[in-house]
């Protein structure tokens, strides 16, 4: 099986998506699937390992991002060779393109909806209506997949929300699997030591992208009324965004700077697994996720978590399964850190069934539905059935 995945974004990008292709991109090599990535060229990345970059420009109100040539990605996918199929990972150039060679192959072509562009759009386009970038990205988002064969979303939310919007093509729930790298123990002594975290002080972790939409405010805020319980309590940010800016000022305006620590990003082989192990509990607030893999990390780290559930991450945050789930309110969600951060032996207990509740999302095995979708999908236009 020869896939083709064509992105608006991979690494060095970090976000969900470029974490998302690399996964499967292993795993399905694994399985002997032939994996070729086509993504934009970030200026420091060139050609290698069957990923490919495509000459693309940066965006004025996105610097973290770059735009594509269209023309550039058909011709360098068209100088391929055929591919079984095309697997489409973003809704901009990347799914025109894929579109574009797909037909020229003859190969089927899927997509997976990544992101709830509903939620998104307006923290990067705010001058113009919320309402019309809504109706906006609804509509895009239809049509789109009313383009492809087949959609792929993480999480049943996420389904829910495209049938809604009208999409007629199949959908299929496959999520983001965990690679069993992340499940290994990290050094949470030496990551403390390195970073001048006390070898007992409490800390609660948040990993992920530093952006509106993660809502990194409502914990800080959250935090801020912890510490008046658990003076020494610390909320460390591991990621980089467009609004570490405002996370830093919030930090100041609230007499946070001792209880908060901004480590931007962290190399995924070693770095962030150590963190993990270094956290005494895992903390979320995102309400536009479509899936949450950073909560499966934690669980996959053994830490218990506190997050408000909301769209994708209500198929993995269950009461019981290493997470306890507050109302989506600062006051309820600071009670819990307490509570949690004052008995050890919950939270190792916790942990214990989040480890237990995280194997359900081993990469490989998640690998293996995707591998029967395209081979479904190709089997059903050879023969037409």
């Amino acid at each position: 099986m020869k896939v083709l995945m064509i992105s608006d974004v991979y690494f060095p990008r970090v976000n969900g998506v470029s974490t998302s292709m690399q996964t499967y991109r292993r795993e399905l090599e694994s399985l002997g699937a032939s994996v070729t990535v086509i993504a934009p060229d970030y200026g420091d990345t060139g050609n290698e390992d069957s990923i490919l970059r495509v000459k693309a420009s940066k965006i004025p109100f996105d610097p973290e991002d770059r735009l594509m040539s269209l023309s550039g990605a058909k011709c360098l996918a068209g100088g391929l060779g055929r591919h079984d199929i095309v697997h489409i990972q973003t809704p901009f150039i990347a799914h025109y393109a894929g579109i574009a060679v797909a037909k020229g192959w003859g190969v089927p072509c899927l997509t997976t909806y990544h992101t709830f562009f509903e939620e998104y759009f307006h923290h990067y386009i705010p001058f113009l209506p919320k309402g019309w970038l809504k109706l906006g990205a609804r509509t895009l988002s239809r049509d789109q997949c009313n383009q492809v064969d087949e959609v792929v979303v993480p999480s049943s939310a996420m389904a829910r929300t495209l049938e809604d919007y009208g999409v007629r093509q199949p959908i299929h729930i496959i999520p983001t699997g965990i690679p069993d790298e992340m499940y290994r123990p990290g050094n949470g002594s030496e990551f403390r030591a390195k970073h001048g975290i006390g070898r007992n002080r409490k800390m609660m972790l948040f990993v992920g992208r530093v952006a509106k939409e993660k809502n990194i405010e409502f914990l800080v805020r959250a935090a801020q009324r912890a510490k008046q319980a658990l003076p020494g309590l610390l909320l460390v940010i591991a990621g980089e965004g467009p609004a570490e800016g405002e996370i830093r000022k919030l930090i100041t305006a609230l007499n946070m700077e001792n209880n908060a620590l901004m480590l931007g990003n962290l190399d995924r082989n070693d770095a962030l697994i150590d963190c993990y192990a270094a956290a005494d509990a895992f903390v979320f607030a995102s309400r536009t996720e479509t899936q949450g893999l950073v909560l499966l990390e934690a669980m996959a780290a053994g830490k218990p978590v506190i997050s408000i559930a909301h769209m994708g991450t209500l198929d993995i945050l269950k009461a019981g399964c290493g997470a306890i789930i507050p109302e989506d309110d600062e006051e309820a969600f600071a009670a819990e850190m307490i509570d949690l951060m004052r008995d050890e032996s919950r939270r190792e207990a916790i942990g214990e069934a989040a480890l237990a509740h995280a194997d359900q999302w081993r990469a490989k095995e998640i690998a293996k539905r995707m591998l029967v979708r395209y081979e479904s999908l190709v089997k059903k236009m050879q023969t037409g059935r």
